[in-house]
């Protein structure tokens, strides 16, 4: 279990967030829809969802008890829930007719769990739309992180570390979806340019979106080890001639239905 900072990610998430946006605009909701948001973070994409359901209701779940104390103090709507629950154990029975999820699930390991909770959360003809890494995902950062991890000044703090992240492809994920009774829709990787203004943007994004591997480090090299890290990666991919620097992110897009 990795410490989240919920002010920290508010601040370094702006990729994320257009993604879920993107994801969430694809979404034809009735007013009168129950969404159930997994991963919900700090509540901006749970909240933008009871915007769109007056006559329903949105409840956002996330296992870290930071965020989930975040969003309940930053957003609030007579519609809008957080409740603190892991992925993986989700308790609801046919409560939801949409389940939606965004740049959450690849740090889940156990996916089949995951979907057979959404296969029981969601009512009779509910859909669920959902985007997380895929295969290939952040392969460029992950190689710069474990270049420096491995490194003689940073390998004492990684002894015993495993690779936490589930980037799954296409196919294993169908298969997944069939075995607990979903009808798979379009289930696809996309590619996408996750681009950041400037250094300093991209070293908070380390600190921020990477703490299976900053939160390994003693805080007081934590800052150290996110420089190293990100000089690294600039090494094999300098910033544009604007100065900004882009980042390769594969996703996985994933669309099922609970058969009627």
């Amino acid at each position: 279990m990795y410490r989240w900072h919920p002010e920290d990610y508010a601040r370094h998430s702006a990729g994320q967030e257009a993604w879920a946006r993107e994801l969430m605009a694809g979404l034809e909701l009735r007013p009168d829809d129950a969404v159930l948001d997994i991963g919900c973070g700090d509540g901006r994409i749970t909240a933008a969802i009871a915007g769109r359901v007056p006559e329903g209701r949105a409840v956002g779940v996330d296992v870290s008890a930071d965020m989930i104390r975040h969003a309940r103090s930053r957003h609030r709507a007579p519609n809008l829930y957080f409740r603190r629950m892991d992925a993986q154990a989700l308790s609801f029975e046919a409560e939801f007719t949409v389940v939606f999820s965004n740049a959450a699930l690849h740090w889940v390991r156990d996916h089949p769990s995951v979907l057979a909770g959404i296969a029981r959360a969601l009512q009779a003809g509910g859909q669920c739309r959902m985007q997380m890494g895929g295969q290939g995902n952040g392969a460029g950062v992950i190689a710069a992180l474990d270049a420096v991890a491995e490194s003689p000044d940073w390998r004492g703090a990684f002894e015993g570390f495993e690779f936490p992240f589930g980037f799954h492809d296409p196919e294993r994920y169908r298969h997944w979806l069939q075995e607990v009774g979903l009808a798979p829709g379009p289930v696809g990787l996309i590619e996408k340019d996750l681009i950041h203004p400037d250094r300093e943007a991209f070293a908070g994004w380390l600190r921020t979106a990477w703490p299976a591997y900053v939160g390994r480090v003693p805080e007081n090299r934590r800052e150290g080890f996110v420089e190293v890290a990100a000089d690294r990666y600039l090494a094999d991919h300098p910033a544009d001639p604007a100065g900004r620097i882009h980042v390769a992110m594969v996703r996985l897009q994933v669309a099922a239905q609970k058969p009627v």
